[in-house]
């Protein structure tokens, strides 16, 4: 009996997936008038449980490249990780002072913070500051990202386009000019 296994997803379609979706929930939850208050904090603590998965997709990146940091390392790659950790750290700060100043998720499980203006400025300026990192960030892997776009989203979209040739006996031609005997 021949037992196939099962086959592993392609690790590209899920990051480019899952780094799109990523990246709408982020825009949207720093559209907070976009989206009303309630819909913001439950987004923001999404987001935070969405990067503790992003950060597990990429944990083996994560470790090799820490370790051979101080090593001979490319300066992009470098750049890369000290980006990402900035962008860490900022959106850390981002959800953290969101809870401080939450005024639905925290007095939904009953927790009610005294509010405070000065967490509300940190807030303000991280999520500014995020909007920066995070557009660094989209160009250091802009390559990577239109190379996986196209290879993923829009082939399978042109492939799906008509298959069906017109016959050759529907086709109306035109002669051209050097065709045309006179």
């Amino acid at each position: 009996m021949n037992v196939e296994k099962p086959s592993r997803p392609n690790s590209t379609k899920v990051n480019l997936w899952y780094d799109l979706a990523l990246f709408g929930a982020i825009m949207l939850a720093l559209s907070p008038v976009l989206t009303g208050t309630a819909p913001h904090e439950w987004l923001g603590i999404a987001l935070g449980v969405a990067i503790i998965i992003h950060l597990l997709l990429h944990w083996a990146w994560i470790v090799a490249t820490f370790t051979r940091f101080f090593q001979q390392m490319s300066t992009k790659t470098r750049l890369n990780l000290l980006l990402n950790l900035a962008l860490f750290i900022d959106l850390t700060l981002v959800i953290f002072t969101g809870l401080l100043i939450s005024r639905v998720a925290l007095p939904f499980f009953g927790l009610v913070v005294q509010s405070n203006f000065v967490w509300r400025g940190v807030h303000s300026a991280a999520a500014n500051l995020l909007l920066l990192i995070f557009g660094l960030h989209l160009a250091i892997h802009w390559k990577w990202i239109a190379n996986a776009g196209k290879r993923y989203l829009v082939n399978p979209i042109w492939e799906m386009g008509p298959k069906a040739q017109p016959q050759s006996s529907m086709l109306i031609t035109v002669p051209v000019e050097s065709e045309v005997k006179q």
